[in-house]
């Protein structure tokens, strides 16, 4: 059976949360295959709001299998206070959470050496969520990291006092002041870790294998977006882990030739937390409306987000690089009240128009071109069909199939997961 796969096409925080837990009615088993708590997947449902980091989004279905894969870093302590909140729900962890072995863990301090490290850089930080990340997987491909099989282990605390003290000495090296207690951090991860070790550790691999051998339909979670990619997103401004296509098959062990359909979320315009390019930015009242009406704050830091037209560029060169089979676009409902709407079509890079992604995407070699439609006034949040949708709309849907060559099968109306149309 064919893994589908589930990505953001922007700089993250397109609405991925939601979608999986509308998907995940038609799937057995979800998988989260890269990133860390630095992502802030959001569900809203029976007037709850839930924002998840580390566990899967399907983690509320009664039928799910929900998988948190090799290529996933993973906080203890943050693990914990998910659970934690996620304690009143009845939710049977123990047989619907399962962790790979070979998922490395975030230590106390790999969160120091981030601060440390950003704070070090001054006026040219890349705007790191200090969660550990990229001092973790700096560790995973310098062969020093800390993995969850390593718990399972005699002797785990030797290497994790060598690991530490190793950080420490790094720390001191970056000559910034930097205020903490390692004891008391040390104790509140000590702490989470047995409750991590209540879990159930799989070879998650070998657990996917034998789970599409038995026919099991899966659907792989990625998190954060492909133009935040280690590889393909506005580098040095992207995150440490491959978010694309190619990452899932990394990040669970499942072969490229297993991949099914590639579902790509987008929002019906874009944003950005943090530094970094941002060709389509707004600095005016539009922007200012998009990011007020859409609630535009990071779920993870809760730093505004930067907001903008939709760059249609930047998402032909994410469909592509994903082999992306079919479109979401998530808050559609935002851009109502606009009387037109602009897309950014191309660039005029260095005095040339171009129609792919360059290099680089700075502003001195970058300007956007737009051609403007007309808008829509209708509230969407109460409708239910495609055919209640406005005719603008409509417009703005086609010309965005067209352009994309990939249909768009789902526009979400709302946060919660009953103001999702299916067309």
């Amino acid at each position: 059976m064919a893994v589908d796969l589930l990505l953001g096409l922007q700089w993250g925080d397109e609405g991925k949360g939601k979608i999986v837990d509308v998907l995940t009615k038609n799937y057995d088993i979800i998988a989260r295959f890269q990133g860390g708590p630095n992502a802030g997947h959001t569900l809203e449902f029976d007037g709850i709001k839930h924002v998840l980091h580390t566990i899967p989004s399907g983690i509320f279905h009664k039928n799910a299998i929900n998988i948190v894969g090799n290529g996933v870093v993973i906080d203890p302590v943050i693990f914990k206070k998910e659970l934690d909140a996620l304690g009143k729900f009845n939710i049977d962890f123990q047989s619907k959470l399962l962790i790979s072995r070979k998922a490395h863990l975030i230590l106390p301090t790999h969160r120091l050496l981030d601060a440390a490290s950003e704070a070090a850089k001054g006026k040219a930080k890349i705007g790191s969520t200090l969660k550990g990340i990229g001092p973790t997987y700096m560790d995973k491909t310098g062969r020093n990291g800390m993995r969850v099989g390593d718990l399972e282990l005699d002797g785990w605390k030797e290497k994790y006092r060598a690991l530490a003290d190793k950080h420490e000495a790094m720390i001191d090296f970056y000559n910034v002041e930097i205020q903490y207690d390692l004891k008391e951090l040390e104790t509140e991860f000590l702490n989470a870790v047995e409750t991590l070790k209540q879990l159930q550790f799989i070879d998650s691999e070998e657990y996917l294998f034998q789970a599409q051998t038995q026919g099991k339909k899966i659907l792989a979670e990625g998190a954060q977006g492909s133009l935040l990619d280690i590889d393909f997103g506005t580098y040095p401004y992207v995150t440490s882990s491959n978010t694309t296509a190619a990452g899932a098959c990394t990040g669970l062990g499942v072969s490229p030739n297993k991949i099914g359909d590639v579902k790509g979320i987008f929002k019906a315009y874009t944003t950005r937390v943090g530094s970094g390019p941002f060709p389509t930015e707004l600095f005016d009242g539009d922007g200012e409306t998009m990011g007020r009406v859409g609630n535009e704050f990071g779920a993870t830091t809760g730093r505004p987000r930067r907001c903008g037209w939709l760059d249609l560029v930047a998402l032909k060169y994410a469909v592509r690089i994903n082999g992306v089979t079919e479109l979401m676009m998530m808050k559609a409902d935002v851009l109502s009240g606009f009387k037109n709407i602009k897309v950014c079509t191309a660039y005029n890079y260095k005095g040339k128009e171009i129609e792919h992604l360059p290099y680089n995407i700075e502003s001195e070699n970058v300007t956007p071109i737009y051609m403007e439609m007309e808008g829509w006034e209708k509230d969407l949040t109460q409708m239910e069909k495609a055919e209640q949708l406005p005719k603008t709309l409509h417009k703005y849907i086609d010309f965005l199939e067209e352009e994309l060559q990939v249909p768009i099968k789902i526009v979400s109306v709302g946060p919660d997961r009953t103001q999702t149309i299916h067309r």
